[in-house]
């Protein structure tokens, strides 16, 4: 019982008091606030399992603690205390993500059943998520770990256009799965059986990129030495993924555009026409609408990949995916690297719950990894995690009302979140990410080495 912590909200002192003194002597560690902002504070900078809120207070009622709590960290359990008089308040709340209530006054044999049965409950949402086959059955993308709301949705309409032969554009930020979205889609589909291509139009130059779409005769340019066959018919019968599909060339965007409409093109130096049967789907981090008012992407190319659009929230917009995506990570990397990595603790996992990931999963990933890798416990601890992960730069960064945080440190904590989520869409590349924020590579390599950004996930590039 002693790792269970509860927290106080209430605005009478009397009332906490006695509270805390009764959960005390059964041994729990008992937390107080006497408003909803200083209790908002304590859920931010500490772990905390079990919260008690009276309903009526003066700086926010119950309904706006549950909402604010829920945003910070969606898995701590709340209840209510309202007057007996008032119970509807309490459903309302409860509607709003409240784990049970308690009438005033308050019955303490109610009070501590209401404890064990919130122990209990956590108990149980834990071994269930640590059982990834009882999720599996849920969603049709059995491949693809949510517990999410939005992805949910996400995964309901992509399950639904898997058959049918609609052009889909899967958007959002880099590392939130776009890619696994667009495999989930082709192996729903009916042409599972057949090749799923998967071309990343960020990472080639222009006249390498048409080559590799379409491919190319021998002798159409130097150094091609053989025919070569593209990825397009590569993928005949099944399916082309196109990733950053926003970086591809004005070029390229016709002869692209040509390939959708009729299913045809000529090779690299050729005059064959070549007809495929290839369905296309396409992903990108980018705001294609602002690249065709400013004319780098072709608008009639748009309407043609985005006969159906899926946008995939960002990792920071479902937190309650990050337990079972930390337990999934854990389990994978243990089982890679021979450890016995039983879990996370409960402060480094609190940690993670508040923290902005720029990165999405795929920096989630990576940081798991790390932890797995580094842990000399059999359970990842917060030493564990990167030092860059302080909290507080978070607050920083998040808060500009905040004037309690030096200037400096504000600014040094905004800078070292430009500069990682620059190196991150640029995936490591320090030329490109210079580019990007508007600075040289020299002064790019001066702040990061003053910001003390040294991720060996960047030190080779």
């Amino acid at each position: 019982m002693s790792d269970f912590r509860i927290l106080l909200i209430d605005d009478e002192p009397a009332q906490i008091a006695s509270l805390k003194s009764f959960l005390k002597r059964r041994n729990y560690k008992v937390k107080s606030a006497l408003s909803g902002e200083e209790g908002l504070q304590i859920v931010r900078d500490e772990h905390i399992d079990l919260i008690f809120t009276d309903f009526r207070m003066p700086d926010m009622n119950g309904l706006e603690v549950v909402k604010q709590v829920k945003k910070i960290n969606p898995e701590i359990l709340i209840a209510i205390i309202t007057a007996f008089s008032a119970t509807e308040e309490a459903v309302e709340v409860m509607k709003e993500g409240a784990f049970d209530y308690l009438s005033k006054p308050i019955n303490l044999d109610e009070l501590e059943m209401l404890v064990v049965k919130a122990k209990e409950h956590c108990h149980l949402v834990s071994e269930n998520k640590l059982l990834r086959e009882q999720l599996e059955g849920k969603y049709k993308f059995d491949s693809i770990i949510t517990q999410n709301g939005k992805m949910e949705e996400v995964l309901n309409t992509a399950g639904r256009v898997a058959k049918s032969k609609a052009a889909i554009l899967v958007r959002g930020e880099s590392g939130t799965g776009k890619e696994l979205i667009a495999k989930a889609i082709h192996y729903s589909s009916d042409r599972k059986e057949k090749p799923l291509i998967i071309v990343n139009c960020a990472a080639l130059t222009e006249n390498l990129l048409e080559s590799e779409l379409f491919g190319h005769e021998k002798g159409s340019f130097t150094g091609a030495t053989s025919q070569r066959i593209g990825r397009f018919e590569q993928a005949d019968g099944g399916t082309l993924f196109l990733d950053e599909v926003g970086d591809i060339p004005l070029q390229t965007q016709v002869k692209l555009l040509r390939a959708l409409q009729f299913g045809e093109f000529e090779r690299v130096g050729g005059t064959q026409t070549i007809k495929v049967d290839v369905r296309v789907l396409t992903a990108t981090n980018r705001n294609l609408e602002e690249l065709i008012q400013k004319g780098v992407f072709r608008e009639d190319l748009f309407y043609r990949i985005n006969v159906i659009s899926i946008t995939i929230p960002p990792l920071k917009e479902r937190k309650s995916d990050i337990p079972i995506l930390i337990r999934h990570f854990i389990d994978k990397y243990s089982k890679e690297n021979r450890k016995e990595i039983s879990g996370i603790s409960k402060e480094a996992q609190n940690i993670l719950m508040r923290y902005h990931f720029p990165g999405n999963i795929r920096e989630l990933e990576n940081i798991i990894e790390r932890a797995v890798v580094l842990a000399r416990e059999n359970t990842v601890l917060t030493s564990d995690l990167p030092s860059e992960m302080n909290i507080t730069n978070e607050k920083i960064i998040l808060d500009p009302h905040n004037f309690s945080d030096n200037y400096t440190e504000k600014i040094a904590a905004f800078e070292m979140a430009m500069i990682l989520e620059a190196l991150e869409i640029k995936h490591g590349n320090q030329s490109q990410a210079a580019k990007l924020i508007g600075i040289s590579e020299r002064h790019l390599r001066s702040r990061m080495q003053k910001l003390n950004i040294i991720n060996q996930k960047y030190r080779d590039k």
